[in-house]
């Protein structure tokens, strides 16, 4: 199945939102904090992962400089405050990260009707990443809904 057109109504947090723009994906992202059931689309899934690769690049172009022209004669690396303050709010960032974006990747297995369970598979090495990569980027299948809450 395709991917579909935003309906113009609210799609509850519960269904997956076709065709999200960036501000919608981010605040389903966040609203949806450590929701492991139902589906997550496509768009709300990449818009995420370009808003997580902008805000991490911005870290690492602010580290990167700061750490080379940090560098001492034999002693090593010299820390100051600027590398300091890049640490922990990376840090910071990452762990905040960590929950919702397992979740949101679980969601978006359960959109192409695959188990979350899936997720476990970025462990292997080397080939881990790329089998998620290629996991992600399959389309919605109806037959997903089963991974929906029961309907009352």
């Amino acid at each position: 199945m395709t991917e579909q057109l935003a309906p113009s109504t609210t799609v509850p947090l519960s269904a997956p939102f076709y065709g999200a723009s960036l501000p919608v994906a981010v605040g389903r992202y966040w609203r949806k904090y450590a929701t492991f059931s139902g589906r997550a689309s496509r768009s709300e899934f990449w818009w995420w992962a370009l808003v997580q690769f902008i805000i991490v690049a911005i870290l690492l172009a602010i580290y990167i400089p700061s750490l080379l022209a940090g560098r001492t004669g034999g002693n090593g690396i010299r820390i100051d405050a600027g590398i300091i303050v890049v640490i922990v709010v990376g840090g910071i960032w990452g762990l905040v990260n960590i929950v919702p974006g397992i979740a949101l990747t679980w969601r978006r297995l359960h959109d192409a009707n695959l188990s979350g369970l899936f997720w476990l598979l970025s462990f292997i090495p080397s080939l881990g990443g790329l089998i998620m990569l290629v996991l992600t980027l399959l389309p919605s299948n109806p037959k997903g809904a089963r991974f929906d809450a029961p309907r009352a």
